[in-house]
């Protein structure tokens, strides 16, 4: 019989009704999903079936998400992996934990399972293709580690807030395009009612803030949105 070559998924959550649902709607997209109860099964587990992605929940018992991606982290089998951790924790603080620790990327509960499955074939392509750890970016002055999640001027790392590092990640990625308020939103939290059309605007300033001089390249196109200057 010809061996499954989907990738696997691995979802690690103490919500049961959560892998429940990832597992269902994982499955009907073509992955394989195996599942983990808390931090220490998933430690346990994770060398025999070798995923190819995991979902981490945050908040768990036994062993929380930040521990687990320390851990994967730490080993060379692991250290690549792509993790997308799941979590109920909004604020910036907690999620810029987790990206710090080398978490690919981040979802906040209550998620959007179209925006999650758009996530993690992303994750799964930048690794397939060979660009995970080059992801460097470099625009008028401003310099974009996407996989330690840093922005710096001139070598000085800036202090970006997670929402914030994710806002200039998706202007420069398409300079001269225009993005909508709204579309700046869906890529910096997806449907979490945090990040709003109003607070966008706040973002963005204390983004141009932070770049200083550099910030100016950050346009406002009246009745549209935001671009970087191409």
């Amino acid at each position: 019989m010809e061996q499954n070559s989907a990738p696997l998924i691995f979802a690690v959550d103490d919500d049961s009704d959560i892998l429940e649902i990832l597992r269902y709607n994982l499955t009907r997209e073509d992955f394989r999903v195996s599942v983990a109860h808390d931090g220490q099964e998933a430690i346990e587990r994770i060398f025999d079936i070798k995923p190819d992605l995991m979902l981490l929940d945050l908040l768990m018992p036994k062993m929380g998400g930040i521990d687990v991606a320390r851990r994967l982290r730490a080993d060379y089998r692991t250290k690549s992996m792509p993790i997308i951790m799941l979590t109920a924790k909004g604020e910036d603080s907690d999620v810029v934990i987790g990206l710090e620790l080398g978490a690919t990327d981040y979802i906040i509960k209550p998620f959007n399972l179209r925006i999650l499955i758009a996530r993690i074939r992303s994750a799964l392509r930048r690794v397939h293709s060979g660009i995970e750890g080059q992801l460097l970016r470099s625009i008028r002055g401003i310099e974009i580690d996407q996989e330690k999640f840093m922005v710096s001027i001139k070598g000085v790392d800036i202090g970006l807030t997670a929402t914030e590092f994710r806002i200039i990640e998706l202007l420069s990625g398409r300079p001269g395009r225009v993005f909508t308020r709204g579309n700046i939103v869906s890529a910096v939290r997806g449907e979490n009612n945090s990040v709003t059309n109003r607070s966008v605007d706040v973002h963005i300033t204390s983004l141009r803030k932070k770049l200083g001089e550099a910030g100016s390249a950050i346009e406002t196109v009246r009745g549209f949105g935001y671009k970087l200057k191409d």
